[in-house]
């Protein structure tokens, strides 16, 4: 009962936190493509609806629970490279904030794999995955080894 309310309640915080922060791109888009425009990005706006859009899949693969691994591998990488691009080393030396918000990102990061490895729990969950190819051999080839 309890992993079943922290897994629901982790959910929802992933969920949220993507939501603000989908939300805020789409309020103030121009604001958005700016900040991607001084990291030297090229197309900012087209990046920052796009950035926009895939945060909206990565709400509603965490709510829902729908290809709930792939997205938070997915998530991993973003967040890994908006921790860098906008907060990484490079800037530390002229606002030392930064680091800790660089941090911050490595530490979603670590929820992030840990939600990626344990799944959306089978709660509230319409458990919708990427089908791998099975690597499992089985009858004759299994036994021609």
């Amino acid at each position: 009962m309890l992993g079943t309310f922290a897994i629901l309640v982790a959910r929802l915080i992933f969920g949220g936190a993507f939501l603000v922060a989908m939300v805020m791109k789409v309020l103030a888009i121009g604001d958005t493509a700016a900040a991607i425009a001084s990291i030297g990005f090229p197309a900012p706006l087209f990046f920052a609806w796009a950035s926009a859009f895939f945060e909206l899949g990565l709400v509603l693969a965490f709510l829902t629970g729908a290809f709930f691994t792939e997205a938070a591998l997915l998530a991993t990488a973003y967040v890994l490279f908006l921790g860098f691009a906008f907060y990484g080393p490079a800037t530390w030396p002229g606002n030392p904030m930064q680091m800790g918000l660089f941090i911050n990102h490595l530490t979603f990061i670590a929820g992030l794999l840990f939600a990626a490895v344990h799944g959306p729990g089978r709660t509230l969950a319409l458990g919708w995955t990427v089908r791998r190819p099975s690597t499992r051999r089985t009858g004759s080839a299994a036994r021609a080894d």
